[in-house]
């Protein structure tokens, strides 16, 4: 198995890596996270350099790449900044429903404006007191003439205070099972009865609000219908294997950018006339970090390299989430230790490092539903 890059992909991680480093000012992303404020004018430069969406289609405003490409550029984002890097690639969150399920009506009008970095989107699936467990969701989308009427709360919906629509997981027919009930709809945010419910200021990735979603006799088209009727269930947790292995990206970055600062710190520390990284017991710190990260790149390039392959493994999907964003935690954990009393210092980057590989972990489904998914899968 070969898992040297490709010319052109050594070229798109390069791209990403300088981009990064010129528009990811410490200072603004400090600012940015305490305000709770997202990065719009970086967001928009690099949809400008088309580094977002570019797995979509040409005619979409993407550059036909693949998920593995995707994953370079998130991995680079990340790396240099842990919260502007995934603000970035969250903002088209659940535009891959369009890209595979819906009409290329609904593609033409919504997915060039999310690859351009005009709109951003996001998913309402999971409801209050659900969870993960979206075969029980409540929110009805009933057919009155041309058009559904929405009714139900959707809960921890992120990229809520301006996305330009969502996709919204229905129960389209109370008469059939979960399976073939439920269908998935896109909702424009600024329809008449879509209102929002701040949940507050959260632990990590404060560049990006989360809010529980009301519809209210929302009206939209039929057309509005993501794919077929019915199949809103199976389309979402097909995205949601797909989405894991972007954050598993982001989490690889995140690691790589929280153990770039301590070995940074630990090469200029010195203590006892001595430098820090001299010690053995720093070394080794060091040497379980590298290994984490080395072997959670290698699951989320073949988790991207196989679903580019069309082989979408739910299995490797969520070894690959789990493994690599504990590898976060930990790694961006003992970075703070290697800092010491700095580490707790909102100045050395490595505390938000840290909030946001937390967040990683949980987000889409934590490391016990991970588990479920893996074991389910090895008992057949």
């Amino acid at each position: 198995m070969d898992f040297e890059l490709s010319r052109s992909q050594k070229e798109i991680q390069e791209a990403a890596k300088t981009f990064a480093k010129g528009e990811f000012d410490k200072e603004l992303a400090q600012e940015l996270d305490a305000k709770n404020k997202f990065p719009t004018k970086i967001w928009k430069k690099a949809g400008k350099l088309g580094f977002l969406g570019m797995h979509f289609p040409e005619k979409y405003s993407g550059q036909d790449l693949g998920l593995i490409d995707s994953v370079l550029v998130a991995e680079e984002f990340c790396r240099t900044d842990s919260t502007i890097g995934s603000s970035l690639i969250l903002a088209g969150y659940a535009a891959e429903c369009l890209l595979r399920y819906a009409g290329n009506k609904l593609k033409e009008k919504f997915l060039p404006s999310v690859a351009e970095c005009r709109m951003r989107s996001s998913g309402a699936f999971s409801e209050p007191e659900l969870g993960s467990n979206l075969s029980d969701i409540s929110t009805k989308a009933d057919k009155n003439g041309k058009d559904w009427v929405i009714n139900g709360v959707k809960s921890n919906v992120f990229v809520s205070d301006k996305p330009g629509f969502y996709c919204v997981l229905c129960r389209t027919d109370p008469n059939k099972p979960s399976e073939e009930g439920m269908s998935l709809i896109l909702v424009e945010s600024d329809r008449v009865g879509v209102s929002r419910m701040d949940l507050g200021t959260t632990m990590g990735l404060r560049m990006i609000s989360i809010s529980n979603i009301v519809f209210d006799e929302v009206r939209v088209p039929l057309s509005n219908l993501i794919g077929i009727e019915g199949n809103g269930l199976s389309q979402v947790t097909t995205f949601l294997d797909e989405s894991r292995i972007m954050i598993s990206a982001q989490a690889v970055g995140v690691a790589r950018g929280a153990m770039d600062r301590a070995l940074e710190y630990v090469k200029q520390r010195e203590q006892f006339a001595t430098k820090i990284i001299q010690f053995q017991i720093t070394r080794h710190k060091l040497a379980d970090m590298a290994t984490k990260i080395e072997l959670s790149r290698y699951i989320t390039y073949k988790a991207a390299t196989d679903f580019d392959k069309g082989v979408l493994d739910s299995k490797l999907a969520s070894m690959a989430k789990m493994f690599s964003t504990r590898s976060a935690v930990e790694v961006s954990d003992e970075a703070i230790q290697l800092f010491g009393g700095y580490g707790y210092m909102t100045e050395y980057d490595v505390e938000r490092f840290y909030r946001d590989a937390k967040f990683l972990e949980i987000f889409s489904g934590n490391r016990d539903l991970q588990k479920d998914t893996i074991a389910t899968s090895i008992a057949g």
